[in-house]
């Protein structure tokens, strides 16, 4: 059996140390990452960031971003590679 866990906080979110959600994306089988990804998103408040914690860089997620969420999210590496991505994207 395959566990999703999503961690929220009740605090502001903040690039430097809070985030409102938090997904560890290796944790879902592929077909359903990007998809659970965006749901995530969808659910933010304006201002809100969730933290993407990836196994490679999510490039492709980020073009998927442009193109189903035109200006409506912010995206910051906060880690890149080898091993672990970490992204801070925010809600506009």
């Amino acid at each position: 059996m395959i566990k999703y866990i999503i961690h929220y906080t009740t605090k502001e979110a903040n690039v430097m140390n809070q985030f409102a959600a938090k997904i560890h994306a290796p944790d879902y089988p592929p077909r359903d990452r990007h998809p659970a990804i965006f749901r995530l998103f969808d659910n933010l408040k304006p201002g809100e960031v969730m933290e993407l914690v990836n196994d490679h860089d999510p490039r492709p997620l980020q073009y998927q971003f442009m193109m189903e969420r035109p200006d409506q999210f912010t995206w910051e590496y906060l880690e890149e590679g080898p091993d672990v991505w970490r992204v801070a994207i925010g809600k506009k």
